[in-house]
This record gives C-alpha cells, sequence and structure tokens, in this order.
C-alpha cells in the first residue's frame, strides 16, 4: 500500500532564531562601534581643513590611476611630542591606581554580598546600585561640595579639633582618585559578585577538612576560581578610567594632563579634528592590545584544561 510523501517543509527565506540571536550583537558592533571607528581612522589620515571633520576620500582615481593619500604626520607627531606620551603615561597611571583601589574595596564587599543570606542580597546589591539613579555630574558637584575648604569634611575636622585650618582636598591628584574610584567602584563589585555567587560552597568545607585555615583556603580555593571576575571587573573600570575628561577636569589640578583633556583640546580648541582622531585610534590601539592578550591567554588555559 502507497502511503502518501511527506509534503516538502518551505523554504525559510528568514535566518533560524538562533542565527539571528547571534547575529544581533554583531549587528550592533558593525553599526556603532566597526563604522564609526573606520570614519575617525579616515580623519586621522586626512589632513587639517576649514570644515571639521575633513570629509576628503583617502582613495581617488584620476586616469585609471588610483591614488591613495594617507597622511602620517598625525602619527609621528604623536610618538614625537612628549606632550602625548606624558598624557597616555599620567592616564593609565591614574586608570590602573583606580583599577587597583576598586579592587581592593570591591572584593570584600562583593564577597561579604556574596556570602549573605539569599534574602539579602538584593537589599546589598540595591545599595551597590543605588548612586546610578542619580546623575553622573550630579555626584561629581556633590563631591566637590565636600571637598571645598568650605565643604562638610572640612568643617566636621575642624569641629573635632582635629585641624586648625582648612585642608585643601579638592583640585589634588587624591580628589581624583578619590572621586574616580568612588564612580567606577560598582563596576568592579557587580563582576566579582555575579562570579563569587557561583562558587560551591563544599570546596571551602573540603578545604577546611584537610586542614586548611580560612586564609590558606582562601588564597587557594576562592582567589583562584574567582580570577575571571577580576579581570572582567579590571577591564570595567581600566578602560573607562583610561579615557576619563569631566572627573578629572573639575576635580583635578590645572596641571593635571590625561589624554580625554588632551582630547578635548584637539577638538575643540586647536580645532584639529585629524589629530584629535590620531590621538583617539593610537589610543584604542593601546586598549584592545591587552584585552585580546588577556582573552588569547584564557582560550589556552582553557584548552590546556579539556585536554
Amino acid at each position: 500500500m502507497n502511503t502518501p510523501s511527506a509534503s516538502p517543509r518551505p523554504r525559510r527565506w528568514l535566518p533560524a532564531g538562533r542565527h539571528l540571536v547571534i547575529a544581533a550583537p554583531y549587528g550592533w558592533l558593525l553599526l556603532f562601534f566597526l563604522l564609526p571607528f573606520l570614519f575617525v581612522l579616515q580623519i586621522s589620515f586626512s589632513e587639517v581643513e576649514i570644515a571639521s571633520p575633513p570629509y576628503r576620500p583617502l582613495l581617488s582615481q584620476a586616469e585609471d590611476v588610483l591614488n591613495i593619500a594617507l597622511n602620517l604626520g598625525n602619527y609621528r607627531f604623536i610618538f614625537t611630542d612628549p606632550l602625548y606620551f606624558d598624557a597616555y603615561l599620567s592616564s593609565v597611571k591614574v586608570a590602573l591606581f583606580t583599577t587597583l583601589w576598586c579592587l581592593l574595596l570591591g572584593y570584600p564587599m562583593a564577597y561579604a554580598i556574596a556570602r549573605s543570606a539569599p534574602a539579602q542580597r538584593n537589599t546589598w546589591l540595591m545599595l551597590v546600585m543605588l548612586p546610578f539613579w542619580t546623575s553622573f555630574l550630579v555626584r561629581v558637584y556633590a563631591w566637590m561640595g565636600l571637598l571645598d575648604s568650605e565643604g562638610l569634611i572640612n568643617h566636621a575636622l575642624l569641629g573635632l579639633g582635629l585641624i586648625d585650618q582648612p585642608l585643601q582636598l579638592l583640585h589634588t591628584a587624591f580628589s581624583v582618585q578619590l572621586v574616580m574610584v568612588y564612580t567606577y567602584l560598582p563596576f568592579m563589585i557587580l563582576p566579582l559578585y555575579s562570579n563569587l555567587v557561583k562558587l560551591d560552597g563544599r570546596l571551602l568545607e573540603a578545604a577546611a577538612d584537610l586542614g586548611c585555615k580560612p586564609w590558606r583556603a582562601f588564597v587557594s580555593v576562592t582567589l583562584p576560581l574567582s580570577k575571571n571576575g577580576i579581570v572582567a571587573g579590571a577591564m570595567l573600570v581600566f578602560i573607562p578610567a583610561v579615557g576619563e575628561f569631566v572627573i578629572p577636569e573639575l576635580v583635578g589640578t590645572p596641571e593635571s594632563l590625561m589624554i580625554g583633556k588632551v582630547l578635548w583640546m584637539e577638538f575643540f580648541d586647536n580645532n584639529n579634528w585629524p589629530m584629535a582622531a590620531a590621538v583617539t585610534t593610537t589610543m584604542l590601539a593601546l586598549l584592545i592590545a591587552p584585552i585580546v592578550y588577556l582573552h588569547r591567554r584564557e582560550e589556552k588555559a582553557l584548552a590546556r584544561a579539556q585536554r
């Protein structure tokens, strides 16, 4: 007896749902990162023009001859002028100290939240994220009021008799570091918490049964297993801290030189878009290099663990 053959499945003109899910972030990066970056890269190889930004194309064709016009003078000037090297070095130094202090302060807080009762974790996380409910500029101006010579901190110290005259807390390197650590601390706590909350408590119990003291169990078990959270938090803090402009401008000294301020001067004071684009591209290259290195190192470590 002949059975009717199954009807052919209709051809899908749209990709499968999982393909759309995978393609969505790539499309977002293409539209809002790669295309703007290519535009900035094109400007960095241009020359200064009256119009800002310059729109002269890098490729031109005349009589079947393809001409490529690349102005390398901007990059040559970056690597020969000590101003840009000092700005990069100062930005990296401030970002490294900010990341280190956020790690030292954020790790105990994230560990305490992860080890707290499940009913209390949401409350602690809400307190960590509470500053984000207020505008970034409002928070910086609040710190300016606290650190001012007539501010709350100096009034409290004078009232307690700990000082005889107001301290110079505002417009110092200390104020820049303090406000940056306060601003970026949640970006360190949240990745660490998401990593530590997944830690199996039975591993610590096994370490205690084998005679490990609490500090030894922390160093041998907890700290290595939280490495991914440390790396993620460090990247989330270090990358935006390198290009920070608002905090050093408002609470720092006029002599404090960071790459964000250099970019502002090139764009708006000097009206030199090609040089500003070259500085931006160089900074992006310096940031991507360690990220690619860490990513490849993690891939190699994962491959060794799977063998």
